[in-house]
C-alpha cells in the first residue's frame, strides 16, 4: 500500500514522522522542510497523490484536503483512501473512499495508533449496517456496478430486506436484514460470471479476484495477439476480467513480452515456476513430447493454472491457438459471513 503523507507546520510534521514510523506501508511524508518529500503546492501534491497513492493522510485542516482534492475526485470505486489528521492527534477523519478505498478501516487503525476519535460518517457504519462495499473489499473481490450499492445500503438503513444469490457456497450467519429467499427489489450477486439476466430490480454485482490463466507460447508472440486471443477464451467462457487473479507460465517465460503484457491487460501479477514445479503438480494433464523437450515438462500452461489456483476447478483445459496456449481455473472459494 503506497500511503503519502503531508503536513503543513512544525508539529504537524512531527505527527506525520510518528505516523509513518508505525505504518507497515510504503510511506512518503511531505513538507517544506529539509529530509522531506518536496512539493509545488499542495494542488500539484493532490494531483499526483489522487492517481498514484492508495492512501493520502493530510495533517492539517479538513478545509485544506477538501479543496486540495476536489478538482481530482473521480469515481468511489478508483479513488484513493484520504483522511485528515489534526494536529493535536485528536481526531482522525476520513473524508473519502470509506469503504472500497479502505479510508474507514485504515482511520481506525491511525486512531488506535494515536489514542485518537475516529471520526467515522458513512450511514452504514454509524448505525452498524452491514456495507457491501466493504464486505467487497475484505474479501478480495471487485464490484461491477459500484452505482448500485446506494440502493442496497438505502434499504439496510430503512430496515427493508436484500436478496443474496452466490454461485459459491454460503458460510456464517447472514448479516442483519440479508436473505437467500424470496425476491426482494434490493440484492446482492456474488458470481465470476457476466449476467445477462436481471437478478433483483437493483443488483450489485460483487466479483472474486479467483480466475487464474495459465499460458504459454512460442518466443516472440506479438503482445496484441495474446492479449486478443485470452481476452477472446475468456468472452467465450463468460467470465469477467475483473475476475482474473493472476497469468502464469514457466520460468523459462519470465522476460516473454507477450505474457507480461496480458497480465498488465489485467492488472495482476504474472508468476512464473519451474518445469520441477509443474511437474510436481498433481492431476491429469494434455502431454507434449515436444513441450517437454523444450521446457523440461509435458504441460506448460494448464499446470501452471491449477498450480496458481492451489488446485482449484478446471475451466478450460489446454487450448491451442497459433503458437499459443491456454488454460483457465478457478480457485475453491466460500461467501463467508
Amino acid at each position: 500500500m503506497n500511503i503519502s503523507i503531508i503536513s503543513f507546520t512544525d508539529r504537524g510534521r512531527m505527527l506525520g514522522t510518528q505516523i509513518a514510523a508505525n505504518l507497515e506501508d510504503r510511506v512518503t511524508q511531505y513538507a517544506k522542510a529539509e529530509g522531506f518529500a518536496s512539493y509545488e503546492s499542495v494542488r500539484t501534491f493532490a494531483q499526483r497523490a489522487m492517481t498514484q497513492d492508495d492512501a493520502i493522510i493530510f495533517v492539517g485542516a479538513v478545509g485544506i484536503a477538501v479543496r486540495a482534492i476536489a478538482p481530482f475526485v473521480r469515481r468511489k470505486d478508483i479513488d484513493p483512501a484520504v483522511l485528515v489528521v489534526d494536529e493535536n492527534s485528536r481526531f482522525v477523519i476520513p473524508i473519502l473512499s470509506g469503504h472500497i478505498g479502505g479510508a474507514n478501516r485504515l482511520a481506525e487503525r491511525l486512531a488506535k495508533m494515536l489514542h485518537a476519535i475516529p471520526v467515522v460518517t458513512t450511514a452504514t457504519d454509524g448505525r452498524g449496517v452491514f456495507a457491501v462495499d466493504s464486505w467487497a473489499v475484505q474479501h478480495g473481490c471487485a464490484v461491477v456496478n459500484i452505482d448500485c450499492i446506494k440502493y442496497i445500503s438505502g434499504a439496510l438503513l430503512r430496515g427493508e430486506r436484500i436478496g443474496l444469490r452466490s454461485d459459491f457456497p454460503v458460510c456464517g450467519a447472514l448479516p442483519q436484514g440479508m436473505t437467500t429467499k424470496g425476491q426482494p427489489e434490493n440484492g446482492i450477486l456474488i458470481s465470476i460470471y457476466k449476467q445477462t439476466k436481471r437478478q433483483f430490480v437493483h443488483t450489485v454485482h460483487i466479483v472474486p479476484r479467483i480466475v487464474h490463466i495459465g499460458v504459454g507460447c512460442r518466443r516472440g508472440v506479438l503482445p496484441d495477439t495474446m492479449i486478443c486471443w485470452a481476452q477472446d477464451r475468456l468472452k467465450q467462457l463468460d467470465i469477467l476480467p475483473c475476475a482474473v487473479a493472476s497469468v502464469s507460465s514457466v520460468d523459462l517465460k519470465a522476460e516473454e513480452p507477450a505474457v507480461l503484457a496480458l497480465a498488465r491487460t489485467w492488472n495482476v501479477p504474472a508468476q512464473f515456476y519451474t518445469a520441477r514445479e509443474l511437474d510436481d503438480v498433481p492431476g491429469t494433464f494434455p502431454s507434449s513430447i515436444f513441450v517437454r523437450q523444450t521446457t523440461g515438462t509435458d504441460n506448460i500452461c494448464q499446470r501452471a493454472a491449477a498450480y496458481a489456483s492451489n488446485h482449484g476447478r478446471c475451466l478450460l483445459e489446454k487450448t491451442v491457438g497459433d503458437g499459443m496456449t491456454i488454460s483457465v481455473y478457478c480457485e475453491d472459494w466460500r461467501t463467508e459471513f
